[in-house]
């Protein structure tokens, strides 16, 4: 049989992991394939033990609502899945063992790299959400020395987000209500300073309730992120750059976080030159 790899979560119909990865295994002339398998939470165990007996499948990635659920059937947790609490990729090694990771901080961070790699006096990120995804940003923004500001709906669920980071990280936290109307602080000179405002949330997602977010919160030269992929273009971006902020869309972070995933399947560097090309797949 030829060998493969799937993403899980439930509902799963929706993701763009396949297009990813099977266009990469196309362009790269690798046998192999890509699927996805709706599974629930109570159905974990069963599929992870049946998958572990097959020589054939090489991992899956993990989606919401599981990426909690996997971790007590892994055989290890790896860096940095250990630290954020959750796992997104689990491979599985030729005896049979199950090993966790999570790309999903890499994947944020790639488009990032280049700003991360200046001196800053101060980096601040307004993330909104506290779930999954806000977990492993805020982990991996705090080991970048950003001070976090975590807004929630639910402000015990973002007081427990800022709990787990590490000790050392400064973190402040709120209601996501508090973004929503504007503001008249006045930000001081910006210039040295790097500030970030994430949607770690689904609002904003096709079928999702809009995020009301008022631009007045965002300081001058702030970088707008959406994790949201469907739609790519969201409201939120398209008042960030209405505002004259600079954007980063959804598909950086999928198809970063992808890529690494796709090394530890597979064993290839994902043909990253085709990018443009793939953006355009995924957005038919």
């Amino acid at each position: 049989m030829t060998r493969y790899a799937e993403v899980i979560g439930e509902p799963i119909s929706q993701s763009k992991s396949p297009t990813i990865h099977r266009f990469w295994l196309e362009k790269l002339g690798i046998e192999g394939d890509y699927g996805a398998t709706r599974v629930s939470e109570g159905e974990v165990a069963d599929y992870l033990g049946d998958r572990r007996a097959n020589s054939d499948w090489l991992g899956c990635n993990v989606t919401m609502p599981l990426k909690k659920a996997v971790m007590v059937h892994l055989d290890r947790i790896d860096p940095p899945a250990d630290a954020i609490g959750a796992v997104n990729t689990i491979t599985r090694t030729a005896g049979g063992a199950l090993v966790g990771t999570n790309t999903d901080a890499a994947g944020f961070l790639e488009p990032l790299r280049q700003v991360l790699q200046a001196s800053h006096l101060f980096r601040m990120a307004r993330i909104l959400g506290a779930g999954g995804a806000a977990q492993a940003l805020a982990h991996a923004l705090a080991a970048h020395n950003f001070t976090l500001v975590i807004a929630a709906r639910r402000t015990e669920q973002a007081d427990a987000l800022a709990e787990s980071l590490p000790r050392e990280a400064q973190t402040h936290t709120t209601s996501l209500d508090y973004f929503a109307s504007p503001t008249d602080f006045v930000f001081d000179d910006r210039i040295g300073l790097l500030d970030l405002v994430i949607n770690a949330s689904p609002l904003g997602m096709r079928g999702k309730p809009p995020l009301a977010f008022d631009w007045s919160h965002a300081p001058p030269g702030s970088i707008a992120y959406d994790i949201v992929t469907d739609p790519v273009e969201t409201e939120f971006l398209k008042a960030a750059r209405e505002a004259g902020h600079e954007t980063i869309d959804g598909f950086a972070m999928l198809i970063g976080q992808a890529a690494e995933a796709f090394r530890l399947f597979f064993g290839h560097a994902a043909p990253r030159q085709f990018d443009l090309e793939l953006r355009e797949k995924l957005a038919e």
